[in-house]
């Protein structure tokens, strides 16, 4: 309860109560002489500004302090000059703050020659030096520690901005993958049903498109979290790997790519954002060759999982005829996959091969696994 309190009072509150217990500690003291209630009350007084102008008021209690000097009195309302200090100390900068202890070393050496007995001259002048310093290094702690809360502040921040980002790009990327790959496929699937030879042909085309289009519409919410953990469709499509990429290479089948998928090694070890990555890739390429050649063309799938070096190395190709590359390259396809390897660690090489056709081939390095986010 205090705490919140603390935060709704606003700081010019808490001097005005810290001007208002100073002066009744130290005001009765000098009630029956006006001129020492006066330079009490310049002591005191400037001490509500204090965070708003901490210079300005450490120079009005200085110029108040030097007129108790010049009037001669010893005043309780003095301890008004630690509390300047201090608030220079916590307020402003290094520079000034070393300004304000060199007028406040003068002011003791002053006060001491005028007020302290000779014998005591030296000890005194010691103990109000060591609480000035006291008053000043407690003020650049409070500096330093506040300086520091703002710091970790903007890197709270940051972080967030940079998760934000990091976040839309995840789904940024999934969305492209899933309508890109489900749209190409639900158009070639519409553009062969017309020419079906049976009405069965057609009637299967046509239930293939509704098939994929709840898959898309599935991967879609998924992707988003919009699918509560107990609906039966969040659990009857999980996340795909590299098990699903039998079931992705017919849907190319019947979408009108012949294509034919090679795994060599065992897939069960490799992480579930790697087998994601892997299924994406894949996804990405066959989409592009669906979309970018005649048909025909015929693509094939290869996935190597090395265990030994823990490593996966998967490379798409297909016969098509030659594509320019800086066309191929130059959409969210192709960077969407670098981005998908780059998290692992690994690399990417997408482009035209030598005797014709195109390849996709990356190498995902699973010791970064543990720095990767589905």
């Amino acid at each position: 309860m205090l705490g919140a309190g603390a935060r709704i009072i606003p700081p010019l509150a808490w001097d005005v109560l810290l001007v208002a217990a100073l002066g009744v500690a130290t005001l009765p003291a000098v009630a029956a002489e006006p001129a020492a209630v006066a330079v009490s009350l310049g002591l005191l007084l400037p001490l509500i500004w204090r965070r708003r102008s901490p210079w300005t008021v450490f120079g009005a209690v200085a110029a108040a302090a030097f007129a108790q000097w010049l009037l001669g009195y010893q005043l309780p309302a003095e301890i008004s000059l630690l509390v300047a200090l201090y608030t220079v100390a916590a307020y402003t900068t290094r520079q000034r703050l070393l300004i304000a202890c060199l007028v406040m070393e003068g002011g003791i050496l002053l006060a001491c020659q005028r007020w302290a007995s000779e014998q005591h001259l030296l000890s005194t002048a010691v103990a109000l030096s060591a609480l000035a310093a006291a008053a000043a290094s407690l003020g650049a702690n409070t500096r330093a520690l506040r300086e520091r809360a703002a710091q970790l502040q903007r890197e709270r921040d940051q972080q967030a901005r940079l998760a934000v980002a990091e976040e839309r790009s995840r789904i940024t990327r999934e969305m492209h993958d899933i309508v890109t790959h489900n749209l190409s496929v639900m158009v070639a699937l519409a553009d062969s049903a017309p020419y079906a030879r049976s009405a069965d042909t057609s009637s299967a085309a046509l239930r293939q498109i509704s098939e994929t289009g709840r898959q898309a519409l599935t991967d879609m919410r998924r992707s988003l979290h919009l699918l509560r953990t107990d609906e039966p469709e969040a659990q009857r499509h999980p996340l795909p790997g590299m098990a699903e990429l039998e079931g992705l290479a017919e849907q190319m089948r019947r979408a009108g790519l012949p294509t034919r998928l090679e795994i060599r090694g065992d897939p069960t070890p490799v992480p579930v954002a790697a087998q994601l990555t892997v299924y994406r890739l894949v996804q990405e390429a066959l989409t592009n060759t669906l979309k970018h050649t005649p048909r025909g063309t015929r693509a094939h799938i290869r996935i190597h999982c090395l265990t030994d070096t823990d490593t996966v190395t998967v490379d798409v190709t297909d016969d098509g005829p030659p594509r320019q590359k800086a066309d191929a390259a130059s959409g969210l396809g192709i960077r969407s996959m670098r981005d998908r390897v780059a998290a692992h660690g690994g690399t990417l090489r997408a482009g035209p091969l030598p005797s014709g056709g195109w390849q996709v081939a990356a190498r995902l390095d699973l010791g970064r696994e543990a720095d990767v986010v589905v």
